[in-house]
């Protein structure tokens, strides 16, 4: 099978900067107060629908795979570059992290209680996000639950917004739009949040959708 080119693409730029990125998250989330209270609210409905094992998608340096350790939740992480993983399993030797791609997920069908995908979306084409919001479905139990996180933008008329992500091509996406590929396919909304940027980070909000897998009608 031929590897799309944004995935060779984002795994090199992401592999030559891992050392660097680990370093930047050291502190894990310390200095976002309203992200911890979305991944608090994420573990307090997983655990309240059972517990199921919980994949952190996109999990870089595993800091926020630890974070959902320590709340409680059977947490392993996934990430696109080797060279993301290999930190991650050298920090956190106690947690579970594996090379794979969100496209095509080495995940059984129905096996998780919940998905996080933090700022693991931004560098999917938009014509590629619903095969990606497919896979999170796909592997998700009814009643999992889904977490996303990503750089937003308010126009209607424009789904998604390329920008300067300094690593690679990226897109900040309209949270209504997501929400509806996302309702589509049979996920319910439970809750959103959108943040105003930090100083350390690029102007744009940030938004936080919150989302339940329906069980079979």
């Amino acid at each position: 099978m031929i590897e799309p080119d944004f995935l060779r693409i984002t795994r090199t730029a992401y592999d030559s900067l891992a050392a660097r990125y680990a370093e930047l998250f050291a502190n894990g989330l310390t200095d976002f107060p309203l992200d911890r209270a979305m991944l608090g609210a994420f573990a307090d409905f997983v655990r309240a629908d059972g517990g199921g094992p919980v994949a952190d998608l996109g999990c870089g340096p595993g800091h926020v795979t630890s974070l959902l350790h320590s709340l409680g939740l059977d947490a392993s992480g996934v990430d696109l570059s080797e060279e993301m993983i290999a930190i991650a399993r050298a920090a956190r030797p106690d947690l579970r992290f594996k090379v794979g791609s969100m496209t095509a997920l080495d995940i059984g069908d129905g096996s998780l209680g919940g998905v996080l995908a933090r700022y693991s979306i931004i560098h999917t084409p938009p014509e590629r996000l619903p095969e990606v919001f497919a896979e999170f479905h796909r592997v998700l139990a009814p009643g999992g639950h889904l977490l996303l996180a990503f750089q937003a933008h308010d126009d209607p008329a424009e789904p998604a917004e390329s920008f300067d992500h300094k690593v690679a091509l990226a897109y900040r996406w309209n949270t209504d739009h997501v929400a509806t590929l996302l309702t589509g396919l049979g996920f319910a909304e439970k809750a959103r949040l959108v943040r105003a940027p930090l100083e350390s980070e690029r102007p744009f909000p940030h938004a936080h959708v919150l989302l339940a897998k329906a069980p079979p009608a």
